[in-house]
């Protein structure tokens, strides 16, 4: 007979190969029809529920790799608590409004100077929801399992009469002013930035000393001295309306090359070397206090320049003597308002020179900057030009450089709820740790919120004004539009006139004929999303304030976690937030920004069709995520290689299970040979950390705890000997029976644990997984963690068997690399060992030539007796010589006892027993 045939070999139809760029969407098409989320949703329904609230991203482009990165984060999460728990929904959404999609049509060549404002803005919500279209694909291609048919969406109608709400009740609280105030204006885009839409790039710009003389030096200064300011804006001289000098630093006036120049004491040296001066003299030493309101002339202009205390003023570079323009930077702005300054801001909305800078009118303000220089040296004024690469803001989607413009804006107050703002930041739970500091420091520090933009693609500012010009912001008016925008969406405001969006037979004293006008100002995107807490988790059932949790990438820190903090204290004095976790930058394999010049971006679409999504978030899982992450081909060529491994032993697992039936089959714990008791020890020890590190969104940790269990405790160990139960004892052979046992809890827990990373392949193992009774492994919850009896004790004594059984294997190797062997079970290993490891060995009762995998082992005796040719190690010296025998046709093992059985003449005795017993009707 032909022995194989006797052999129970692995079965299974569960594929080697994961082919998962085909696999997989036939898995998603199968969630999809099966409603998944709403399967899982109403499973979980009773439980504490578990909100992670989702950052939008815009609705522009293609997924790239950090949305990739993001969207997988929330989805292990997600489904994670599902599994531990909780009720776990997630609502996807996106951000829909603004100036990206504006410039995306105008590309597309849309005329909007030739069509009404509403209709432009139904081209833009068109164009939105065909980019929600392809992101939504793209993200599902992804396995994230979410409302995908129900997102939230910052242009729908319900959303925007929330966000009118939450304005209203910012501005019944008084947080909500108009002001002319230095604001990031973007020449290129024509309107105000938020400090989130701003970019720090290199630029090149002139750096200039120009001297200011004293006009009246009140008793303090001579007329003939000269204040000397510094600037890298030339352009922003003519606007120029007073020096700033701090209070308590010390002024010099030295006199050079005839004439007397004053700067700060503190800056004098670097000055005198920047000016090439040999010979100066310091004439005269005075506190920047004693200069308050000493009057300059202006070089240009000859118009008074008032010399005023600024706390802002520092010794960092420059003079100490700041040039201060109150229409072009804020410092300049809180100084001049201080001293009854006007905000003069000679620049308009497209960066030219208006006719309040004489002489420049009309010259873009870059432009202009070499000849109000040229001027400036025609007056004698200019002391120093020279250039310097510095770090300028730009605007992050023109990519072009911004100013400091003095326009009508709407604010928001921050520092009028900055305390409880700060507060809020406080009570929240931080991941990392740092966060906490960042967003403490940075609403600490800002300044108020410009939230008016002067495009046309977003929410109307819900301000009527009365005849004489008087804002109108009533309880009444913001219901009225609220309501109006919930029925009919927020183009109403451009359709209608002002009377027709305001109150039937609403009245007001500043308009005595009854006339109105409404804003004409939209509010920043930022405001959009910001208001989500109120516009989503408030408007939806399904959903709750605060969120349990925020996650978006480091950079959110200025954007949605802030601008979500800002409105939420501000109408409800929380946060909408218990926790923020934030994820850092993708970078190539060399640690480089991507950039398509460069040619190295990886593209989520192309890595999915290649390798499959599972590889992406196998990758996601095994990044330091916290901090930036590195991605390339290579990098994920190595995640695939893991990934197989994994592949591998759930194969195993599933291959060695086809005749086991856990509701007949099933070993009892204390009925488990000690090995076998183990290695369950081994299993729970691995769900413990596993679902702790879930708790804690550590998925490193999970990558190389399930990595190593799989191919150190499984493969290389308990796998490796069970072979030769598993393939060669009879079917119900108890041993057999213990490690499909153990197999099967490995099994089924491993699915389980591995679930919320490997969607996929999670989901098709468990469909080959004899008797499970649920549909999906994503309607299952994680395994429990058990303490098994003597579990302490049993991991002490194999895991020192562990030790010793890689000594033997080491010199396994050595001797066959020195030809003495070839495979394992063609020797016999004679031990030599200590006391320690001679007590060891005898208390296992199961078979150590098994365990070893060679075909003849003995103990010879102690560590002394060991001949010089043994492979010497701590506890242990090896020789390792050819077994004795002939080898068995059917296990491989060699032995003198080989065809001692009748009629079995190539079989060992182990073999020909269980041979006779169960397939004697094959001879």
């Amino acid at each position: 007979m032909d022995y194989k045939d006797s052999l129970l070999m692995p079965n299974t139809e569960f594929p080697m190969r994961g082919n998962l760029p085909k696999r997989e969407p036939e898995i998603q098409a199968k969630w999809e029809e099966t409603n998944i989320y709403g399967k899982v949703q109403e499973r979980t329904k009773d439980r504490p529920m578990f909100v992670l609230h989702d950052g939008p991203p815009y609705a522009n482009g293609d997924i790239h790799i950090g949305h990739a990165l993001n969207k997988i984060l929330k989805d292990f999460i997600v489904r994670s608590k599902s599994m531990t728990g909780y009720n776990a929904p997630y609502v996807p959404g996106w951000d829909t409004h603004g100036l990206p999609i504006e410039q995306a049509l105008t590309n597309k060549g849309v005329k909007r100077k030739e069509m009404s404002v509403a209709e432009f803005r139904k081209l833009c919500e068109e164009y939105a929801y065909e980019q929600i279209d392809s992101q939504r694909a793209q993200f599902k291609r992804l396995g994230v399992r979410g409302d995908w048919e129900n997102p939230y969406i910052t242009l729908k109608p319900e959303y925007e009469a929330q966000q009118i709400k939450v304005f209203g009740e910012m501005a019944k609280k008084g947080y909500i002013y108009k002001g002319k105030k230095p604001v990031y204006w973007s020449p290129s885009s024509e309107s105000a930035l938020a400090e989130a839409e701003i970019e720090y790039k290199d630029k090149r710009s002139p750096s200039i000393y120009v001297a200011f003389k004293v006009k009246d030096g009140k008793n303090v200064l001579d007329q003939d001295t000269h204040i000397v300011i510094w600037t890298t804006t030339p352009w922003t001289i003519p606007a120029n309306l007073g020096i700033s000098v701090h209070p308590d630093l010390i002024y010099t006036v030295v006199e050079a090359n005839g004439k007397k120049f004053m700067v700060a004491e503190d800056l004098l040296a670097s000055v005198a070397k920047e000016f090439e001066w040999e010979n100066y003299k310091v004439v005269q030493t005075v506190k920047g206090i004693e200069l308050e309101r000493v009057v300059a002339e202006h070089p240009l202009y000859g118009r008074d320049s008032l010399v005023m205390l600024g706390e802002h003023v520092t010794t960092d570079a420059g003079t100490g003597c700041v040039h201060t323009a109150p229409g072009h930077g804020e410092d300049d702005f809180h100084v001049g308002m201080k001293y009854g300054l006007d905000v003069l801001c000679p620049v308009d909305d497209k960066g030219n020179m208006t006719s309040e800078a004489p002489g420049f009118e009309g010259l873009f303000y870059d432009a202009a900057n070499k000849p109000i220089t040229e001027k400036l040296e025609e007056a004698g004024a200019l002391l120093k030009l020279t250039f310097i690469t510095h770090s300028y803001p730009h605007d992050w989607r023109t990519k072009k450089p911004v100013i400091f413009r003095a326009t009508a804006q709407w604010f928001a107050s921050i520092k009028d709820f900055r305390n409880e703002l700060l507060e809020a930041v406080k009570e929240t739970n931080w991941y990392p740790a740092w966060g906490e500091t960042r967003l403490f420091n940075m609403v600490r520090d800002r300044g108020d919120w410009c939230i008016s933009r002067q495009r046309v693609w977003g929410v109307p500012i819900p301000v009527f004004y009365a005849e004489n010009g008087e804002e109108i912001i009533t309880d009444e008016t913001i219901e009225q539009v609220s309501n109006l925008f919930r029925e009919h969406g927020s183009n109403i405001w451009f359709e209608r006139d002002a009377k027709e969006l305001l109150p039937e037979g609403f009245t007001h004293p500043g308009s005595p004929n009854g006339q109105f006008t409404k804003e004409t100002d939209i509010m920043d995107v930022w405001f959009d999303s910001g208001s989500s807490h109120q516009a989503v988790l408030l408007e939806r059932d399904d959903l709750q304030r605060p969120a349990d949790l925020y996650l978006e990438g480091s950079d959110q820190y200025r954007g949605w976690f802030n601008s979500s903090l800002s409105t939420a204290v501000a109408v409800t004095g929380k946060a909408p937030y218990k926790g923020v976790l934030s994820h850092g930058f993708t970078l190539d394999g060399e640690g480089r920004k991507m950039s398509k010049s460069i040619g190295n971006v990886v593209v989520p679409a192309k890595v999915m069709n290649q390798l499959g999504a599972d590889i992406l978030r196998l990758w996601v899982a095994s990044v330091d995520y916290q901090a930036d992450v590195r991605v390339s081909d290579a990098i994920l060529k190595q995640v695939a290689e893991v990934y197989r491994k994994i592949r591998n032993t759930f194969r195993f697992l599933l291959g060695n299970l086809d005749d086991f039936n856990p509701a007949t089959d099933l070993v009892s714990f204390e009925n488990l040979r000690e090995v076998d008791q183990f290695m369950l020890v081994k299993l729970n020890k691995l769900i413990k950390s596993v679902r702790e590190s879930y708790d804690r969104y550590e998925f490193a940790s999970i990558y190389h705890a399930v990595n190593n269990f799989c191919t150190l405790d499984l493969s290389a160990f308990y796998l490796d000997f069970a072979k030769d139960v598993l393939y060669i004892e009879a079917k119900d052979n108890a041993e057999r029976r213990a490690i499909q046992t153990v197999l099967y809890e490995s099994l089924i827990a491993l699915t389980k644990l591995v679930a919320p990373i490997l969607s996929h392949t999670s989901d098709e193992v468990w469909s080959f997984i004899p008797n499970v009774k649920e549909d999906s492994v994503q309607l299952t919850d994680m395994p429990e963690y058990q303490e098994l009896p003597n579990a302490k004790q049993l991991e002490e004594k194999w895991t020192a068997f562990m030790k010793l059984r890689n000594d033997v294997l080491k010199a396994l190797e050595e001797a066959r690399n020195e030809k003495v062997i070839g495979k394992s079970l063609t020797a016999k290993v004679t031990l030599y060992v200590n006391d320690q490891a001679k007590s060891l060995l005898d208390s296992i009762q199961e078979n150590l030539q098994q365990l070893f995998i060679v075909s003849g082992f003995e103990v010879a005796g102690s560590l002394s007796d060991a001949p010089e040719n043994a492979v010497k190690f701590e506890n242990t010296a090896i020789v390792v010589s050819k077994a004795e025998g002939d080898t068995c046709e059917r296990c491989w093992t060699v032995t003198p006892e080989v065809g001692q059985t009748e009629g079995y003449d190539t079989l060992c005795p182990r073999c020909a027993e269980v041979v006779k017993n169960n397939y004697s009707h094959l001879a």
